[in-house]
């Protein structure tokens, strides 16, 4: 018989029987609660994010009765509330803008109100992190249950994935390959059950890093979100809530360090997106832990990437699941001393424990080390003078050719000069040029839109030319792929070195040594810099965008506003009516 914790935040409401407890019992009853339901039990929140248009987590209303049984069933009282839903298919400009107003959203809900525990309901891109750190900074029990990825995409009888697709056949469209029509018919099989992205895209990721961290029961990162054992999974997490509240299993205990460096690693192994380097340290610096872009690469860079799935690969998270899925890679990891296998899990495991005897059931989807996609696949940190404070790179979706090239530098000032100067025939491009674009970061655009991975001029898709490299400080989709420098920091609306670069510069790229220069002299470019800070204009957004334009941090820091970093606990001033 488990030992109950006495230290329920949720008698602070409904354990008195003075005034306060009878008005906080009774408001609660006209929803039809008995008695019994306030005598001692743990109240659990489900934190949902269910919205028609964040599409990823349509279905979260038919998930999140499965949690309710399975709280029902360990002796809880679960109360489910809604929260700010950030989609990124939909949302503009940009999903990123409002990670941190989610975030706040949760962290408030959580700390406001009678919960004991908390069961974070997320999947779309920016849903996963902003859950995970707003409940990080009230250090309650929390597990995470994530919506799935969607079933295998299917176009002319062929598997394809969602993000992937459109970026491989939008290129085709401009060089001539295909026409409208063609393009278009894509759209329908693309997407085609409830579900976030089916690549490893940034969903995925973020779902494998929530795993990875110990914060989701075994194989949350890869079932099918149309598969039954996706609820059968979202019942037995809402049963082992309630244990996690009686044992008091909060979520510093799970987000250590060590689980952090684990996390790293699986993103190398994965193939992940480059945006879990941003989520992680925003993570990480609501718990209290040190997390910084030399950790990816020490302990990122040298780990394979052994899963084969696009935009890396070959295949999607339907096969992925079926194939093992996360304890299979987790396993793969541990048995090549890559991981620290004494991370708590929030099953009260550790990670090994969990993982030891993970089946692989399909060695081409989940590969062995010696048979891996990219040799070196973490995240490549770069830095030099054109990002002093770092800019990161994707070895395993660019092109070994152009990890070490230097090229003259063809600038747009933002995505609008990008997408007016693009396409005309006329622009002085070749295939040995870098693209750089400029004030797409967290302040210039705003939000820091995934607009990196800038799509090739159509004059040099027509000579065949399917990658360059490019630059920015913006983000890129986990979908798509090429030999693509992001997250450059300082950002060019900061006076960052990028803001100097002008058409012609010479800049030369290092991926093996780490290398980010910006081929003129110390003095050119801080007379650049000076001569550009003479014409600053200080922008006002009003609302919520002002806000996050005087407080968001720069990429290397998390992109979060400075006054939300740190733990602030669930601890609140009690009301009296």
């Amino acid at each position: 018989m488990r030992e109950k914790n006495k230290r329920l935040r949720s008698s602070q409401w409904f354990g008195t029987n003075d005034k306060n407890g009878f008005m906080y019992r009774s408001w609660m009853k006209n929803q039809g609660f008995p008695d019994h339901q306030f005598q001692g039990k743990p109240v659990i929140g489900i934190c949902n994010t269910w919205s028609e248009l964040t599409p990823c987590n349509a279905h979260f209303r038919q998930l999140a009765e499965r949690v309710k049984q399975g709280i029902y069933e360990a002796g809880g009282l679960p109360v489910e509330f809604p929260v700010f839903s950030n989609g990124e298919s939909n949302l503009r400009p940009t999903a990123m803008l409002t990670r941190n107003l989610a975030s706040m959203d949760v962290e408030e809900a959580i700390r406001g109100n009678p919960i004991d525990g908390v069961v974070l309901m997320c999947g779309c891109d920016k849903t996963t992190p902003a859950l995970l750190m707003g409940a990080a900074s009230c250090d309650v029990p929390a597990i995470v249950v994530t919506g799935g990825p969607m079933l295998n995409g299917k176009h002319k009888g062929q598997d394809v994935g969602s993000g992937t697709l459109v970026w491989k056949m939008h290129e085709q469209l401009k060089s001539g390959e295909i026409d409208l029509n063609e393009f278009l018919s894509a759209e329908g099989g693309m997407s085609r059950s409830a579900g976030t992205c089916n690549t490893m895209g940034t969903a995925s990721t973020m779902a494998c890093m929530a795993e990875s961290l110990g914060t989701s029961l075994p194989h949350n990162a890869a079932i099918p979100a149309v598969d039954a054992r996706r609820y059968a999974l979202a019942h037995l997490s809402g049963m082992r809530i309630v244990d996690m509240v009686h044992e008091d299993l909060c979520l510093s205990k799970v987000l250590t360090r060590k689980a952090f460096i684990n996390a790293i690693r699986t993103n190398a192994a994965i193939g992940g997106s480059t945006n879990a380097v941003i989520h992680l340290k925003a993570i990480a610096q609501r718990i209290g832990v040190q997390l910084d872009l030399e950790d990816w690469q020490h302990y990122g860079k040298t780990v394979p990437t052994i899963v084969n799935l696009q935009p890396s690969g070959q295949y999607l998270m339907e096969d992925y699941y079926y194939a093992g899925g996360l304890p299979a890679v987790l396993r793969k990891l541990g048995e090549n001393n890559l991981l620290n296998r004494e991370a708590l899990t929030v099953n009260g495991k550790s990670i090994w424990e969990n993982v030891a005897d993970a089946p692989c059931y399909n060695s081409d989807v989940i590969r062995d080390f010696d048979r891996a996609l990219v040799k070196q696949g973490g995240i490549c940190i770069l830095r030099g003078n054109l990002a002093p404070r770092g800019a990161v790179l994707k070895p395993s979706a660019a092109s070994p050719a152009l990890m070490k090239h230097r090229g003259r530098a063809v600038v747009f000032e933002n995505f609008d000069d990008y997408k007016a100067r693009i396409n005309d025939d006329s622009l002085d491009v070749d295939e040995n040029s870098i693209l750089v674009m400029k004030n797409c970061g967290p302040k210039g655009y705003p939000g820091m839109a995934e607009v990196g991975n800038m799509g090739l001029p159509p004059k040099l898709l027509k000579k065949g030319i399917k990658d360059m490299v490019r630059i920015s400080d913006a983000r890129m989709s986990g979908t798509a792929f090429g030999t693509v420098v992001l997250h450059v920091a300082p950002e060019a609306r900061e006076f960052g070195p990028l803001a100097a670069v002008q058409n012609g510069d010479e800049i030369s790229l290092d991926a093996e040594a780490g290398i980010l220069q910006l081929e003129i002299s110390d003095e050119d470019l801080e007379q650049r810099l000076a001569s550009l800070r003479k014409d600053q204009i200080i922008a006002r957004g009003g609302g919520y965008l002002e806000l996050y334009l005087n407080h968001v941090t720069q990429a290397d820091e998390g992109c979060d506003f400075d006054f939300l970093i740190g733990c602030r606990g669930a601890d609140v001033p009690a009301h009296s009516h």
